[in-house]
C-alpha cells in the first residue's frame, strides 16, 4: 500500500512584536545492544556493582590497546539501512580530546571525519496523511563516558566506570524538525525503529537513550530560504544536553524558544550554547558555551586501523531485515483492512504486532485487532501491565475468537470468558464446557423466552409496535433473562417477527 502524506505546518510562536518559527535538529545518543563494550569485552550488564564491568582498557592502563567490536559494527550498520541511509563502505575514528573524571583516557574515540553511516531519513507522521520527513546526516560510533556521582557523601564526589566504553550510535539529524511535538514525535520514531531492528532497546530511565536538542527561531519564510541555499537564513541555536524523556523534550524546546525570541525583540543577541533543562524549574539554564570541532582537538586515532567494509558483507545484513514499522503498519492496513489508527496502535511496539499477528492467523483480522486493542490493551493497562507480561497467550486469545466464529458463545459470553481466562488461565474450550457456558441456540427454548418477556409487558409491546427502535429493549431482556445465553441474532429475529415488526 503507497501512503501519500502532506508536509505539516510549521510551528508559529507569536512574539510580543512579530510571529516566530522553530527550527530544531537533534542528536540522539543510542546505546547499541550488544553483550561487549565497542573497544573491549568487558560486560555491558545493567545492575552491576560499582565499577565490575571495567577491563584494563576501559580504566586506560597503561599500554591498553583497543580491539573494535564487529558486532557493534554491525549493529551500526543494520541501524544506517534501516534509516534508508548511506553505508560508508570506508570509516575511521578519532580521538575528542577533554577532561572529565569519567572519561578515564582524557578523550573519547569517535568518529568526526569519517561516520559508518552517511544521509538516511525518517518519517514521522503527525495525524493520518500527514508526516514529516526528518533528514539524518549521519550516524557515527562512539564510546560512552562513565558517571559521576555526587550524592552519596557531602564533601566527595565518586565514579563509576562500568558505563565507560559502552557502544553508542549518535544519530544526528539535519534542522528539518519545526516544533516541540514533531521533536518529541521523531525521538518516539527513531526509538520504534530501533527497537524493530533490534540495535537498541530504547530504555530512556537507564539513558540507553536521549537526546541532545539544538534549537533556535527564525522569523517565518527564512527556513525555506536556508533549504535554497542561504545559510545564514536560520538564527543561533543553543544545545539543550542530555534529554530522556519526551515530555520533558517538549517543555525544554518550548521554553528555549520563547527565551530567544525575547532576547531577540529585547534587541540582544541570542549566544550559542550548551544548556540543561530544569525540569522542577519548567526552564533551561546556561552549562557552557557551546565548543567547536577544534576546541576538541580532534585527530585521527593512531591505535585503531580505518575499517573497510565488504559491500557483500553489507549486502548480507541487508537481506537479513526485519519488517519495520511503517512497511507492517501499510501490510495491516491492506491485508486485514484495518484503520491507520488501529494499525499504528498494533504496530506501536514490535512485541504487540508479533502477538496480533499470532492471534489473527487464519481468523478475520479485524475482528482479532477489535480484541486485542480494545479488550486486552485495555485490561493490561488497567493492571499496569505490558505485552511481555501478559497472562492470556495468543492461542488462548484465538481459541476465544474460534469459540465466539463457530456460534458456541455469544460476544456477551466471550467478554467474561475471557475474564476467566485473564485471571485463572486455562483452555477456553475445556472452560465453556465445564462451567456451562454454550450459547443457546435451541429456537423453541428462545421462542419461549422471547414469548414471556412480551407477555409480561404489553404496554412496552404496543409502544415497539408503533416505533421499532423500541424493540431492542425486549432484545436485551430475553438476554438477561437467559444469562446472556441466548444467541444475540436469533433473539433479535424472533422478537421482530413476534411484535410483528
Amino acid at each position: 500500500m503507497t501512503q501519500h502524506f502532506r508536509t505539516p505546518e510549521p510551528r508559529i510562536i507569536a512574539g510580543a512584536r512579530s510571529d516566530w518559527e522553530i527550527v530544531i535538529g537533534m542528536e540522539v545518543h543510542a546505546q547499541v545492544s550488544s553483550e561487549a563494550k565497542l573497544f573491549s569485552g568487558a560486560s555491558t550488564a545493567v545492575g552491576a556493582e560499582p565499577n565490575a564491568n571495567v577491563s584494563f582498557v576501559d580504566a586506560a592502563m597503561p599500554g591498553m590497546l583497543p580491539v573494535i567490536n564487529a558486532f557493534c559494527v554491525e549493529q551500526a550498520v543494520r541501524t544506517g539501512l534501516g534509516l534508508k541511509a548511506r553505508i560508508n563502505l570506508y570509516s575511521a575514528f578519532d580521538r575528542k580530546n577533554y577532561f572529565y573524571p569519567d572519561l578515564p583516557q582524557g578523550y573519547q574515540i569517535s568518529q568526526l571525519y569519517h561516520p559508518l553511516v552517511g544521509e538516511g531519513e525518517v518519517l514521522v507522521e503527525m495525524g493520518p496523511g500527514v508526516a514529516r520527513r526528518v533528514r539524518i546526516e549521519r550516524i557515527h560510533l562512539e564510546q560512552d563516558a562513565g558517571k559521576s556521582i555526587h550524592d552519596l557523601d557531602p564533601n566527595l564526589s565518586f565514579v563509576d566506570l562500568n558505563r565507560t566504553g559502552v557502544a553508542l550510535m549518535e544519530i544526528v539529524s539535519r534542522p528539518d524538525i519545526r516544533g516541540p511535538e514533531e521533536a518529541a514525535a521523531y525521538l518516539a520514531k527513531l526509538r520504534q525503529i530501533l527497537r524493530y531492528l533490534g540495535t537498541c532497546d530504547g530504555n530512556m530511565q537507564n539513558g540507553n537513550l536521549r537526546a541532545d536538542v539544538n534549537v533556535s527561531v527564525c522569523r517565518p519564510g527564512a527556513y525555506e530560504a536556508w533549504l535554497a541555499g542561504d545559510k545564514g537564513a536560520l538564527g543561533t541555536r543553543c544545545e539543550i544536553k542530555n534529554m530522556n524523556s519526551m515530555r520533558f523534550i517538549q517543555a525544554a524546546i518550548e521554553y528555549e524558544a520563547r527565551r530567544q525570541i525575547a532576547v531577540l525583540e529585547d534587541g540582544g543577541t541570542v549566544e550559542q550554547e550548551t544548556r540543561l533543562y530544569d525540569p522542577d524549574k519548567g526552564e533551561t539554564r546556561s552549562m557552557r558555551s557551546k565548543e567547536e570541532a577544534h576546541d576538541y582537538r580532534y585527530f585521527p586515532d593512531p591505535d585503531l586501523l580505518p575499517l573497510e567494509l565488504d559491500q557483500a558483507w553489507v549486502d548480507a545484513i541487508a537481506a537479513a531485515m526485519p519488517e519495520l514499522p511503517d512497511a507492517r503498519k501499510a501490510r495491516y492496513m491492506a491485508d486485514y483492512g484495518l484503520s491507520d489508527y488501529d494499525a499504528g496502535v498494533l504496530t506501536a511496539e514490535k512485541e504487540n504486532a508479533v502477538y496480533f499477528e499470532a492471534v489473527a492467523q487464519g481468523r478475520d483480522g479485524k475482528q482479532a485487532a477489535n480484541w486485542v486493542i480494545n479488550d486486552l490493551f485495555g485490561r493490561l493497562k488497567k493492571d499496569g501491565r505490558d505485552i511481555a507480561d501478559c497472562p492470556v497467550s495468543p492461542a488462548q486469545l484465538g481459541a476465544i475468537l474460534d469459540l465466539i466464529s463457530a456460534g458456541t458463545i455469544s460476544g456477551k459470553i466471550a467478554k467474561d470468558l475471557f475474564e476467566i481466562v485473564y485471571t485463572e488461565g486455562g483452555d477456553p474450550a475445556a472452560i465453556v464446557k465445564a462451567r456451562g457456558m454454550e450459547q443457546v441456540t435451541d429456537t423453541g427454548a428462545i421462542e419461549a423466552a422471547v414469548d414471556a418477556v412480551i407477555a409480561a409487558n404489553p404496554a412496552q409491546a404496543e409502544k415497539a409496535r408503533a416505533n421499532a427502535k423500541l424493540a431492542g429493549w425486549f432484545v436485551g431482556q430475553v438476554m438477561k433473562a437467559t444469562g446472556g445465553k441466548a444467541n444475540p441474532a436469533a433473539v433479535n429475529d424472533l422478537v421482530l417477527r413476534k411484535l410483528g415488526l
